[in-house]
């Protein structure tokens, strides 16, 4: 073997010093088929050598801990690639002889004898090997036509080309192991890391996937042309919305008899009309802005505290926007009212233009639909919001963005 390669790769070297400009576009696209083909050709035997130095123990014999890392240092591949070229000699090693074969003589690229030999193993698990193989001789025919890509596509229904008779049935019984295994499989982990953020990661199953989906996916588009959140970013805000409309239906279970809510404690100087920093009920520490962004639509439940701290009377929860003033704001302002915000009344929080703290109002007058992202990005900014002379919302943008502050208006939710 050693001299024949060394022949093939003599005769590459003179095709190489060859001039590919003298070639008629026949001879050129002629020898472009049959580079193809050769590459094909010595990639099998490549993966009969690396499947023969792993089932040796070569590389273990030479102090590497793996055939990967060995190959690694070997051929200069990056892990991935070494791992992919020991795993697909394995997949080919394993498949039917017309799989090798088909690779062998260059009617297959590396791609597509793995996807062959994945639906043969399907095939063979189903059926048996008599159908298997009548597979094999199909799917390398389609490999003519297709790439690795559409072939795996095309090789998820190969039964109703060999096996017809029992394809619906084999189908519903793939669909059936597949509901089991989203079954097993679903969970969401909730990791805690510092400063009161959270990790999500989890597997969803179908449905579940469907309505999260459904969900936060109309949320997650960009909310304007001045919108310069990441998409991961744009996920995140729209999972908080969905969150902040579970909440306000009222209808989640209770939790310690009652009603699901967010509870923030904070103090308040009734000079100065200033709330300070504030905690969570799960003792997480907000900032003051954070709590005044809370505080905008929330339900105020006022508490009077004695020196050390203790308890001493807690009135009656006053919502600050709620019936019929909500109403009207929705009425008046549609949705979201920031420029190119096209965020629907239910996924909007009322907004006080000067905040309650600071002895606003809750009015109709002082009052405008937010969603959650254009809430925070009111309260974090130099965008300033009033009402123009018709009553309706208006939005002036920082200096730095507009020297002329001209206002702008949001245009979605225009009544007529």
């Amino acid at each position: 073997m050693i001299d024949e390669l060394a022949r093939a790769e003599s005769a590459v070297a003179t095709c190489t010093d060859a001039s590919a400009w003298a070639l008629s576009e026949g001879d050129l696209i002629a020898a472009l088929d049959a580079t193809h083909r050769l590459q094909q050709r010595l990639a099998a035997v490549r993966l009969a050598l690396v499947r023969e130095v792993d089932g040796r123990g070569t590389a273990v014999a030479q102090g590497a801990s793996s055939t990967t890392v060995w190959l690694r240092h070997r051929l200069r591949l990056d892990v991935a690639a070494a791992r992919r070229l020991v795993d697909l000699a394995a997949s080919v090693d394993a498949a039917p002889a017309g799989v090798r074969d088909a690779l062998a003589t260059g009617a297959v690229s590396l791609e597509q004898a793995r996807v062959i030999a994945d639906a043969v193993t399907a095939v063979r698990t189903v059926v048996g090997p008599e159908v298997a193989d009548k597979a094999v001789g199909v799917l390398v025919e389609w490999a003519e036509q297709f790439d690795p890509t559409v072939l795996r596509k095309l090789s998820t229904r190969i039964l109703d080309h060999v096996a017809p008779e029992i394809a619906d049935a084999a189908a519903r019984a793939a669909l059936d192991a597949e509901a089991t295994r989203a079954t097993r499989d679903r969970h969401v982990t909730v990791s805690e890391q510092s400063g009161g953020r959270l990790r999500l990661s989890g597997t969803l199953d179908a449905e579940t996937a469907a309505l999260v989906r459904a969900a936060i996916d109309p949320l997650s588009a960009p909310s304007g042309p001045d919108d310069t959140r990441t998409p991961g970013q744009r996920r995140h805000d729209a999972l908080a919305d969905v969150c902040r409309l579970a909440l306000r239906t009222g209808e989640l279970p209770e939790h310690g008899g009652d009603p699901a809510q967010l509870v923030v404690t904070t103090g308040f100087d009734e000079l100065t009309r200033q709330l300070h920093a504030g905690a969570l009920d799960v003792g997480l520490r907000l900032t003051p802005a954070t709590v005044r962004r809370l505080a905008c639509d929330a339900a105020i439940l006022p508490a009077v505290l004695g020196g050390a701290g203790q308890v001493l009377d807690v009135g009656r929860q006053r919502r600050l926007v709620s019936g019929p003033l909500r109403r009207a704001l929705v009425l008046r302002d549609g949705g979201c009212a920031f420029p190119g915000c096209d965020r629907p009344p239910r996924w909007c929080a009322a907004h006080h233009i000067r905040h309650w703290a600071d002895g606003g109002p809750t009015s109709l007058d002082n009052s405008v639909l937010l969603c959650g992202h254009h809430h925070r990005h009111l309260h974090q900014t130099e965008w300033a919001v009033r009402l123009g002379d018709d009553g309706r919302p208006e939005f002036v943008p920082p200096a730095w963005l507009d020297p002329d502050q001209f206002p702008r208006r949001n245009h979605y939710h225009r009544r007529t």
